[in-house]
C-alpha cells in the first residue's frame, strides 16, 4: 500500500489515472453504450478508475465528439443502483453533495440523516462549494430551503454548518441546547478536541455522553455527529458504512454517497479504522453484503482487502497507535451502576425478604428490589441478620423460592465477590467439556488483589487450589497462560522504555514479523507470555506502542491472524483488557445478546460482577460501539423477573 505523500491531510483510494487520454475514455464509454444492451464492465473500469477531475473532462470531450450527454446515456443505459452510483461519480463532488441534499428534502418527509452526514461533515471549502453549486442546479437557496424544511434546534445548527461558523462568528439563543450550538460552531477543531478533553478530565465522562443525556431526537444525533467528525471524521464514516451494512437489508443510498464522497479524501483511513474497529475489513464486508457490477464498483472505489495477506497495513500504524495514546492518558473513573443504599437497615430488610418469601407464591418484586439496590457488602449484612432472627440460611430459602435465570443472577448477587468468581470457574470446569470462554474473561481481567482474593476463595470452598483444578482440566500453552494469570503477580508499577522495547521486539518476533528473529521458538513462546501475563497495565500500553513502531502492525490484529484457539483468545482478552476493559465486557455483553438465542449466562456473570465496579462505564462503551443503550438490549432479548432484575443492575437507560 503506497505511503501518503508528505503532509497529504488525507489518503483517498481513487488517484488521477497515468497516461490518461479523455478522447480514448469517452470513446470506449460510447462503444460500451452502442447498440442493444451495454458492456456495464467496460463502465464501472474507466470510472471507477479515473479521479473526478479526470471524468469532468471525459464528459466534455464526450459531449465534443457525439454532441450528447454522457450522465443522460448513462442513466439511460443503467438501472437501479449501479446508476445511482456510477452517476454520483460522474458529478463533481458539489454537485453530488447538492443532488443528494435537495433529495433529502424534496418531496413529503425529510431524509435528516442524510442532511445530518453531509452538514456535520464538510469542511468550510466544501461547503461554500456546495452551496454555489446547489444555487447553480437548482436556482434556489440552500439555506433557505432548508429553513423551510427543518426546525427548532436541529435547524439552527444546520444553519450554523451552512454557514461555516467552525472558526468565528456571533451566535447565542439563550438556552441550554444554544450553548451546545454556540460552543461547537464558534470554535475551531483543534481547540473543540482540547475542550472535550478537559470536558472528560472535569467530569468523567466523555461530551458524547452529555449530549444524549441533555438532547434528543435529531438535533441530538446532529450534535453527536458533529462531535465525531471533529474527533475524527474517517471515523464517523467508518461507523456510518459499517451501520449501513450490518443487520438484514443494506441501507444502499447511504453505502453509495459515502463511497462517492470519500473515495479521493479519506478511503484510506476510513478503510484502517474500520478495520481495527469492526475486526473486518470495508472490503469484506462490502463484498459480502453486495451484488453485481454494483458490489465490483464499490469495491473498486474501496481499493484493495485489508484482510489480505501482507496487507494490514502499513498506515494503520498511526491510527493504532493514536488509539493506545488515548488508553494511555485517559483517566476515566470507573464507576458501578450498584451502591450502598442510603439509610440502609439490615433488619428491616431481612424482614421484609422472609416475608417476601413466606407462605404461598413468592413476592419476586420486593427480593429484586431488595438485593439490586443494595451494595454486595450490604447484602452480606442481610445475610447474617437473616440467620440471627430467623435461624434460618437466606441462600438456601431463596434457592427453594425462585428458580432459572432469575434464580442465577440473585444468588450470585449474594455472593461475596471472590467466592462468586471462584463458584464460575469450578462451573467452567466441570463435567464434559471446559468453558475456556469463561475462564478467559475472568482470569484475564481482574486485578492482583481480585485474583488472591478468588484463590482463597476457591481454596475454602473447594478444598483445592485454583492452579491444581487448571492443571487437570487444561493444557498446552493455554493451561500455562491460565496458571500464570492465576498467581496474580502482576507487576503494578509504570511503564520502563527500553524494556519495552526489547518485550515489543520479542511479540515481532513470536508474531513472525520481525526481520531477524534473535532466538529459539520455545524460548520466545515462553517470554511472550511471560510479557502478557506478567507485565503491568502502563508498561504493556507502551509495549504496544513501540510494536506499532517497529512493525506497521497492531498487536491485536496480528495475534488474531497468526494465532489460532484458545491461546489466541486469551492473549486476544488481554490486550483488550489493557487497552480498554469496560470496552471488552461491552462486547461480550452484546454478542451475549446478538443473534438467535441469548447467552444467559455471560449476560448474568458480566451484569453480575461488574455492577459495583464499572458497569456505568460498560454502558457508556456499549451505546458508543453499538448506537443503543445496554438497556435497550437487555429489554429486546430477555423477558420476566429476569428482565426486571438485569435493568435493576444496569441502572438506567443512557
Amino acid at each position: 500500500m503506497a505511503k501518503p505523500a508528505q503532509g497529504a491531510k488525507y489518503r483517498g483510494s481513487i488517484h488521477d489515472f497515468p497516461g490518461f487520454d479523455p478522447n480514448q475514455d469517452a470513446e470506449a464509454l460510447y462503444t460500451a453504450m452502442k447498440g442493444f444492451g451495454s458492456d456495464k464492465e467496460a463502465i464501472l473500469d474507466i470510472i471507477t478508475s479515473r479521479s473526478n477531475r479526470q471524468r469532468q473532462e471525459i464528459c466534455q470531450s464526450y459531449k465534443s465528439l457525439y454532441g450528447k450527454d454522457l450522465i443522460a446515456d448513462l442513466k439511460y443505459e443503467l438501472t437501479g443502483k449501479f446508476e445511482r452510483l456510477i452517476v454520483g461519480l460522474m458529478r463533481p463532488p458539489a454537485y453530488c453533495d447538492a443532488k443528494e441534499i435537495k433529495d433529502a428534502i424534496s418531496g413529503i418527509g425529510t431524509d435528516e440523516k442524510c442532511l445530518i452526514e453531509i452538514l456535520a461533515s464538510r469542511t468550510n471549502e466544501q461547503m461554500h462549494q456546495l452551496v454555489a453549486a446547489y444555487k447553480d442546479a437548482y436556482e434556489r437557496d440552500l439555506e433557505a430551503d432548508i429553513i423551510g424544511d427543518t426546525s427548532g434546534h436541529f435547524q439552527k445548527m444546520l444553519v450554523v454548518l451552512l454557514q461555516d461558523l467552525y472558526e468565528a462568528g456571533e451566535l447565542k439563543w439563550g438556552t441550554d441546547e444554544a450553548q451546545f450550538i454556540y460552543i461547537l460552531g464558534n470554535r475551531s477543531k483543534q481547540h473543540l478536541r482540547l475542550v472535550f478533553d478537559e470536558y472528560l478530565k472535569t467530569t468523567g465522562k466523555p461530551i458524547e455522553a452529555s449530549i444524549r443525556r441533555e438532547l434528543s431526537g435529531d438535533f441530538e444525533k446532529l450534535m453527536l455527529a458533529v462531535v465525531k467528525c471533529i474527533r475524527s471524521t474517517p471515523e464517523y464514516f467508518a461507523e456510518r458504512l459499517f451501520k449501513a451494512m450490518k443487520g438484514l437489508g443494506t441501507r444502499d443510498n447511504t453505502l453509495i454517497r459515502i463511497m462517492v464522497s470519500r473515495s479521493e479524501l479519506d478511503m484510506l483511513d476510513i478503510r484502517e479504522i474500520f478495520r481495527t474497529k469492526y475486526e473486518k475489513s470495508l472490503y469484506s464486508m462490502i463484498k459480502n453484503d453486495t451484488s453485481g457490477e454494483y458490489k465490483k464498483s464499490l469495491l473498486k472505489l474501496c481499493g484493495g482487502d485489508d484482510d489480505a495477506a501482507g496487507q494490514f497495513f502499513p498506515e494503520a500504524a498511526q491510527v493504532a497507535y493514536q488509539m493506545w495514546e488515548l488508553s494511555a492518558v485517559a483517566r476515566v473513573e470507573l464507576k458501578g451502576t450498584v451502591r450502598p443504599a442510603n439509610d440502609f437497615n439490615p433488619d428491616a430488610d431481612a424482614k421484609a425478604l422472609r416475608k417476601a418469601m413466606k407462605g404461598l407464591g413468592t413476592d419476586e418484586d420486593t427480593i429484586i428490589d431488595i438485593v439490586t439496590h443494595r451494595s454486595n457488602a450490604q447484602r452480606q449484612q442481610i445475610r447474617q441478620t437473616f440467620k440471627s432472627h430467623f435461624g434460618r440460611d437466606l441462600m438456601t430459602d431463596l434457592k427453594s423460592e425462585i428458580s432459572g435465570d432469575l434464580a442465577r443472577l440473585i444468588l450470585g448477587l449474594m455472593m461475596p465477590p471472590a467466592h462468586y468468581d471462584a463458584k464460575q470457574l469450578k462451573k467452567a470446569m466441570e463435567g464434559a467439556g471446559t468453558d475456556e470462554k469463561a475462564l478467559i474473561e475472568i482470569l484475564a481481567t481482574r486485578t492482583n488483589a481480585e485474583i488472591r482474593a478468588i484463590n482463597e476463595a476457591y481454596k475454602e470452598d473447594y478444598h483445592k487450589s485454583l492452579e491444581d483444578a487448571l492443571s487437570s482440566d487444561t493444557s498446552g500453552h493455554f493451561r500455562r497462560i491460565l496458571i500464570s494469570l492465576a498467581t496474580g503477580n502482576r507487576e503494578e508499577g509504570g511503564e520502563n522504555l527500553d524494556q519495552a522495547r526489547e518485550d515489543a521486539q520479542v511479540a515481532a518476533e513470536i508474531l513472525e514479523i520481525a526481520d531477524t528473529p534473535s532466538g529459539d521458538k520455545t524460548s520466545l513462546e515462553t517470554r511472550f507470555m511471560t510479557i502478557l501475563c506478567t507485565r503491568s497495565y502502563p508498561h504493556l500500553r507502551r509495549v504496544f506502542q513501540e510494536f506499532i513502531k517497529m512493525t506497521n502492525y497492531d498487536v491485536e490484529h496480528t495475534i488474531k491472524k497468526e494465532m489460532s484457539g484458545d491461546v489466541r483468545d486469551a492473549f486476544v482478552a488481554i490486550v483488550q483488557s489493557v487497552k480498554n476493559k469496560p470496552l471488552f465486557f461491552a462486547d461480550k455483553l452484546y454478542k451475549s445478546m446478538k443473534g438467535a438465542g441469548t447467552d444467559e449466562k455471560t449476560l448474568t456473570r458480566i451484569m453480575v460482577s461488574r455492577s459495583e465496579i464499572d458497569l456505568l462505564n460498560i454502558r457508556r462503551e456499549f451505546i458508543e460501539k453499538y448506537d443503543k443503550s445496554l438497556h435497550q438490549a437487555i429489554e429486546g432479548d430477555t423477558s420476566g423477573d429476569f428482565l426486571k432484575a438485569l435493568l435493576a443492575l444496569c441502572g438506567g437507560e443512557d
